[in-house]
C-alpha cells in the first residue's frame, strides 16, 4: 500500500512548550487515517505541524515524493494539502459562495472551478441552499459543512480535519461523516482525522493512532484498535 503521507520523529513546540515528542505516523493513499487521543494529547498540534502552521518543528515530514517540513504553509497547500482547522475559519462577513470561492482564489481553471462549486453543493444541499447568505448566520453544522467543502475546492489530495463534530449535534455529525465517506470514495481524497468521538472516527477511518502527551501509544487497523480493551475502556465507554 502506497503511502501518500509519512511522518517521523517529528517534535513540535509553542515557544518553550514542547507538545510534540516524536511522532511517527503514516497516511495511505485514499485512506481515511483517525488520530485519537484526550484534550492536551497533541492531535491538533500534529495537524498544525504538517502545514507549518503556528508551530515550531523538527523530524521529517515527507508527502507524495518530496519532503515538506522546510516549505511554507502556502506552498504546502499548493502542494495539495488541504487543511480544515479548529475553529472552523469561516469569513463570517462573506456569503457562503463567496468562501467556497476563496478556497480555489489561486486555480487559473474557470470552467473545472463552475464544476467542482456544482459538486459541492451536490455534497452539501444546505450549503446551496444558503449560498447568497452570509456565513456568519450559518447554523455550527453548515459552518462545518462550509469549511470543508471550501477546503476541497482547492482539490487537495489530502485532507487534514480537525475535530468535526465540535459542538455539534449527532444527526448533524452522521450527515458530515457520511459525506466525507462519500468524498474518500468518488474524488479519491485521503484524510486524516483528528476526532475526540473515538466510536464515531473509527466507523470512518481505515487506520487509527492513539496520542497521549505528544507520543503515538498504539496503533492499527480500526477494527484492531476498537478491540483494544484500553481503547475501549477509555474511548470508546465500554
Amino acid at each position: 500500500m502506497k503511502h501518500l503521507l509519512q511522518i517521523k520523529g517529528l517534535r513540535a513546540a509553542y515557544g518553550a512548550t514542547e507538545v510534540l515528542r516524536g511522532v511517527d505516523l503514516d497516511v495511505a493513499e485514499g485512506q481515511v487515517t483517525a488520530l485519537l487521543g484526550a484534550n492536551g494529547a497533541g492531535k491538533t498540534t500534529t495537524l498544525r505541524a504538517i502545514c507549518q502552521y503556528m508551530v515550531r518543528t523538527s523530524g521529517s515530514v515527507s508527502f507524495r515524493d518530496g519532503r515538506i517540513d522546510g516549505k511554507t504553509t502556502e506552498q504546502i497547500a499548493a502542494l495539495g494539502v488541504g487543511h480544515v482547522p479548529d475553529g472552523r475559519g469561516t469569513f463570517l462577513g462573506l456569503s457562503t459562495e463567496e468562501n467556497l470561492m476563496l478556497g480555489c482564489h489561486a486555480r487559473r481553471d474557470r470552467k473545472a472551478v463552475a464544476e467542482d462549486l456544482e459538486r459541492m453543493f451536490s455534497y452539501f444541499p444546505r450549503l446551496k441552499e444558503r449560498r447568497a447568505q452570509q456565513a456568519g448566520t450559518l447554523s455550527g453544522g453548515e459552518q462545518q459543512m462550509l469549511a470543508i467543502a471550501r477546503a476541497l475546492m482547492a482539490r487537495p489530495t489530502l485532507l487534514l480535519l480537525d475535530e468535526p463534530s465540535f459542538g455539534l449535534a449527532p444527526l448533524v455529525v452522521k450527515d458530515i461523516f457520511g459525506i466525507m465517506r462519500r468524498i474518500r470514495d468518488e474524488q479519491k481524497v485521503s484524510i486524516l482525522l483528528v476526532e475526540q468521538n473515538a466510536r464515531i472516527a473509527l466507523d470512518l477511518a481505515d487506520h487509527a493512532y492513539l496520542l497521549e502527551t505528544g507520543r503515538v501509544v498504539k496503533s492499527g487497523t480500526s477494527a484492531e484498535m476498537r478491540n483494544d480493551d484500553a481503547v475501549r475502556r477509555a474511548y470508546l465507554g465500554e
